[in-house]
């Protein structure tokens, strides 16, 4: 690549947008990584730990499902930068509070607060680095936000393994809060100024369900994502739960299995953006990432070896598997028009990982029914189906002008 190149690839856009995605994986993981010492802290007794984590889980969820909501229409509204000031501000407050809470009923209300913040961040990131970057480069640059974004989990983890975690929450929202002084300096998306200007309806959700070919695609851009948030929300999120089911020897720390698993999905975020731009093709990337995830899911669910090495190992491979996340919001991005591209882009991301309530509802019903490792492999192999199918209903969009609008 030459000098031309990498200036457009890391220019201010592209630095905010995945110091800023660093940011909010941090904040969005701590929850997962200090879930158990935070509630025995709290005196959650052992063998509620399991439901109550699943209760905060859903919680943090339907938060990141409203805040998707809300977000995604003021970013059509008012411009992709209201939601990265907006949505970091409003996380980093919460998290912040969230190291005072003592109760489980004051650490939901905080995650929930929290959701709604942390929705925001990711879809107003890559719409603005998507419409500001040229098209031959976009891949390229949402893998480089995905890839450092994701570090955030590791740097999660090791906050706490080196603090409680209250102090670890403080971390998170201070970082939060010097993060906004960065994005002063960011401009706002030409192509939006100039839709800005015309007399056409912005950010308008329902826009998306007035149009029956419109609607397959926004559902469509939803659920080829499902898989990522089973693998996330339930194999990594109870991830020495699963250990105990399948009786690995050693212990199994919930922190260790989120930070392997996203070294894992970083490698497969950076492989599967750029693949996409050196094949020229989104949908047969994908189509390739959702079969290799697959895969994973069975070793996970019935691995050859019971150590605990090798069931980070299986952390890590069903996070390459699952690394076609960026690759996901991108092509949700590309599919609408610029008066509703924000909205789609916030959107698609937080409701896919809303899926993670009714997900977990299906698995706690069939654990009680068929036990842990069925129920956590019908559910798996439902997500796969389901991605397959979505993935037939939306546009190849490499290579697409962005500069459109949606009308009716």
């Amino acid at each position: 690549m030459n000098n031309k190149i990498l200036k457009q690839l890391f220019s201010l856009p592209v630095i905010v947008s995945a110091l800023g995605y660093f940011v909010d994986i941090y904040d969005l993981l701590l929850f997962s990584i200090v879930r158990r010492p935070s509630l025995i802290g709290m005196g959650v007794p052992e063998d509620q730990l399991f439901a109550q984590g699943e209760y905060l889980l859903q919680v943090q969820m339907t938060g990141l499902l409203i805040g998707g909501i809300i977000w995604g229409i003021m970013g059509d509204k008012r411009g992709r930068l209201s939601v990265l000031f907006g949505s970091i501000l409003l996380y980093s407050i919460a998290n912040i509070a969230n190291g005072f809470a003592s109760t489980v009923n004051q650490y939901a209300l905080m995650r929930f607060i929290a959701g709604i913040g942390l929705a925001g961040e990711l879809g107003a990131g890559i719409t603005l680095v998507s419409e500001t970057l040229p098209t031959n480069l976009r891949g390229y640059a949402t893998a480089i936000i995905a890839t450092v974004g994701l570090m955030g989990a590791i740097l999660a983890n090791f906050i706490s393994k080196i603090f409680d975690w209250q102090i670890a929450f403080f971390i998170g929202g201070g970082l939060g809060l010097v993060l906004l002084l960065a994005r002063v300096s960011v401009f706002e998306s030409g192509i939006f100024l100039q839709t800005k200007e015309k007399t056409i309806q912005r950010g308008n959700f329902f826009q998306l369900f007035t149009k029956w070919s419109r609607f397959i695609k926004f559902m469509g851009c939803i659920f080829i994502g499902l898989p990522i948030w089973y693998a996330v929300g339930i194999l990594i999120t109870f991830s020495p739960e699963f250990a105990k089911e399948l009786q690995i020897t050693g212990t199994v720390v919930a922190g260790d299995a989120v930070m392997f698993s996203y070294i894992g999905l970083a490698v497969g975020d950076l492989s599967s953006g750029f693949a996409s731009q050196i094949f020229g093709s989104r949908k047969k990337i994908v189509a390739i990432y959702i079969l290799l995830t697959l895969v994973c899911i069975i070793f996970f669910l019935f691995l050859p070896i019971k150590t605990s090495g090798f069931f980070y190992f299986a952390c890590f491979a069903i996070g390459v598997g699952i690394g076609y996340w960026a690759l996901f919001v991108t092509i949700a991005a590309e599919q609408f028009g610029t008066n509703l591209r924000a909205t789609v882009a916030t959107t698609v991301p937080n409701l896919i990982r809303g899926t993670v309530v009714p997900l977990t509802l299906g698995f706690k019903f069939l654990r009680g029914e068929i036990g842990v490792i069925n129920g956590a492999l019908i559910i798996g192999l439902l997500t796969i189906f389901i991605a397959f199918i979505a993935l037939r209903v939306i546009d190849e969009t490499y290579g697409r002008d962005l500069n459109f609008e949606e009308l009716d």
